[in-house]
C-alpha cells in the first residue's frame, strides 16, 4: 500500500504545487535585479561544521537566489522508489498497463507535501522555471504524465519539500562558512551515487569559505 503521506505529496503535485504567495520572493527571477550575483544553478555543499542536523551532507541544487530570498532543492537525500502505477492512481490517472517506478527525493525541510521535478532543459511547460539554461524546475500533473508517457524530459529527479531561505538568510550561513559553493553539472544531479555525491562535490568545490 502506497504510504499515506506519498499520495497526500501526490495530490499536492496534482492540484498545484508552487503556491505563489508563498515562494514568490524565493521564486524572483534574479535577472529582475541587475548587478546582484546569483547562485542559481549552481550547488551548496554542508560544510563538515554544518550545525543543521538537517542538512548534515547535504548538496543543494540551487534553483532562484535574489533579495527576496533563496530557494534549492536537496539532491542526494532519496527517500525510495515508487511504482509508476501508483503514481498515477494517486493522481487520479489510468495506469493500465504502466511498469517500472520512479526514484523519490526529500527536497528539503520546507513543506515536504509539495512536489517539484528537477529536469534537463530538453523540457519546457509554460509552467516551467529555467535555473541557468542547464537545468529547469517543473511542478505540475502534466509533466508527472508526460513522464510516464516517456515524453518528459530527458533527466529528472523528482523532490518532496524544499530548502528556503528568507531575505538575508542564506547570505548569513555562507559567512558563517556552513556551506561550500560548488558547479553543478547533470551527472553530479541525475546520475552520481547519491552516497558519493557530497564527497564528490566537496572534492570538486570551486570556493572554499
Amino acid at each position: 500500500m502506497l504510504q499515506a503521506w506519498f499520495v497526500r505529496a501526490l495530490l499536492a503535485l496534482a492540484a498545484v504545487v508552487l503556491p505563489a504567495a508563498l515562494l514568490h520572493a524565493a521564486l524572483q527571477d534574479p535577472a529582475q535585479e541587475p548587478g546582484r550575483a546569483s547562485l542559481a544553478g549552481q550547488i551548496l555543499i554542508a560544510s563538515p561544521a554544518m550545525g543543521d542536523p538537517r542538512f548534515d551532507h547535504t548538496v543543494v541544487l540551487m534553483v532562484r537566489h535574489s533579495g527576496g530570498g533563496a530557494l534549492g532543492i536537496v539532491i542526494n537525500r532519496p527517500l525510495g522508489e515508487r511504482p509508476l502505477a501508483k503514481l498515477l492512481e494517486a493522481i487520479g490517472e489510468k495506469n493500465d498497463g504502466v511498469a517500472g517506478s520512479l526514484r523519490i527525493f526529500s527536497g528539503g525541510p520546507v513543506q515536504p507535501e509539495i512536489g517539484f521535478v528537477i529536469h534537463s532543459a530538453d523540457y519546457r511547460r509554460s509552467e516551467t522555471i529555467d535555473i541557468d539554461g542547464r537545468f529547469a524546475m517543473t511542478a505540475t500533473r502534466e509533466i508527472l504524465r508526460d513522464i510516464v508517457g516517456k515524453h518528459g524530459p530527458e533527466k529528472i529527479l523528482v523532490a518532496f519539500g524544499y530548502a528556503g531561505w528568507a531575505a538575508g538568510q542564506l547570505e548569513g550561513e555562507l559567512a558563517q562558512r556552513a556551506w561550500f559553493i560548488g558547479s553543478a553539472d547533470a551527472r553530479l544531479i541525475f546520475e552520481q551515487d547519491r552516497d558519493k555525491v557530497w564527497d564528490d562535490a566537496m572534492a570538486h568545490r570551486t570556493q572554499d569559505l
